[in-house]
């Protein structure tokens, strides 16, 4: 319901309202002492924090920057494997020197402080160069021919039910094996704490191929790159499920955070080159929201699978055998979907 306000307002305005209502929920949660208040807190920081933002970040460099689209969102969007990488060993630093309430009220000043100036400065140098007016920088702008699409023409457009299943798959699938890794650990005899030390893996991975993928979208076109970004996760998802050595363990973690760190600049850019950016913000919104939506299942049916007696190790070699075909599928799919196509007019 949020992601369309994208389409609407100005962007900055509305980033600087979505964190200073993130430094509210901040305060909130320091003072939390009833359930109610809690689940409130969590609520305003999972809108406001993990999801908005971003939104707003990859809507903005996938409507404002249109020769350098793949880099201006690599960049924008590097916060999140570097906040994967920092923010769990600066939290438990924290802790041993304050309590968690004084953490999230210290948190809050931080987003006033710091971040809410920084963002406010960029974007005013943004304006102050004419960057944040899109109309003039996007070439499909020149073809009055081709207009962008809404979310309800894009709802009736056979070619973005194709692409859900691949699209899905990241978030699904290392969502719900990450949920369930001390089963997986159980499983594989491995420690907890040698398991743990994997994770930088992930983040340098994501990091590495997300600057790397930015790159290669303004040069070759994310519908050209959909065919390979799930490869890494499909070889990841086979070598885990065959293997109990320890070393398949940092190789893993490597691998999903390259197929992750690929989704989110792919995707970002994939909607502008076949919708257009008038209403790109409700439509990222949608496949956002099914994503979302996928990461809550997964867990639940992964674990629905292992009380019935289906093994994870099983389940590993089912999901890759699954990725392997959405790969295949998005190969079959490259030459429709680089053909950029006006909405049907009856809608």
């Amino acid at each position: 319901w949020l992601g369309k306000s994208t389409d609407k307002y100005d962007l900055p305005r509305l980033g600087a309202a979505a964190l200073l209502g993130l430094s509210g929920c901040m305060i909130v949660m320091a003072n939390a002492y009833s359930v109610f208040v809690l689940c409130l807190a969590l609520f305003g920081m999972r809108l406001l924090g993990q999801a908005l933002p971003g939104h707003i970040a990859i809507t903005a460099m996938a409507r404002w920057f249109s020769a350098e689209r793949g880099r201006a969102i690599s960049i924008a969007t590097l916060g999140y494997p570097v906040g994967e990488a920092l923010l769990p060993i600066l939290v438990a630093t924290f802790l041993t020197l304050m309590t968690w309430r004084e953490i999230w009220a210290y948190a809050s000043l931080v987003m006033l402080i710091i971040l809410l100036p920084a963002m406010l400065w960029s974007s005013h140098l943004l304006r102050s160069r004419n960057l944040d007016q899109h109309q003039e920088l996007l070439p499909e702008k020149k073809n009055k021919q081709l207009k962008s699409w809404t979310r309800a023409q894009v709802l009736r457009d056979q070619r973005f039910y194709m692409l859900l299943p691949g699209l899905l798959a990241p978030p699904f699938i290392i969502t719900g094996i990450l949920f369930h890794q001390v089963h997986l650990l159980e499983m594989k005899s491995w420690l907890l704490s040698e398991f743990a030390a994997c994770y930088p893996f992930y983040a340098i991975s994501a990091t590495i191929v997300t600057l790397v993928a930015g790159w290669m979208v303004d040069r070759f076109g994310a519908v050209y790159l959909l065919q390979f970004y799930l490869l890494p996760l499909a070889f990841g998802l086979a070598l885990i499920g065959c293997s109990d050595e320890f070393f398949v363990a940092p190789v893993f973690m490597t691998l999903i955070g390259a197929s992750a760190g690929g989704a989110t600049v792919l995707f970002g850019a994939l909607w502008a080159e076949m919708y257009g950016t008038d209403n790109l913000g409700s439509i990222r919104s949608l496949s956002v929201t099914l994503q979302v939506f996928s990461t809550a299942v997964a867990p639940a049916l992964i674990g629905a699978l292992i009380d019935i007696g289906i093994r994870l190790e099983t389940q590993l070699i089912v999901l890759s055998v699954y990725v392997f075909i959405c790969v295949a599928g998005f190969g079959w799919m490259r030459r429709t979907l680089s053909i950029r196509q006006s909405p049907p007019s009856h809608v």
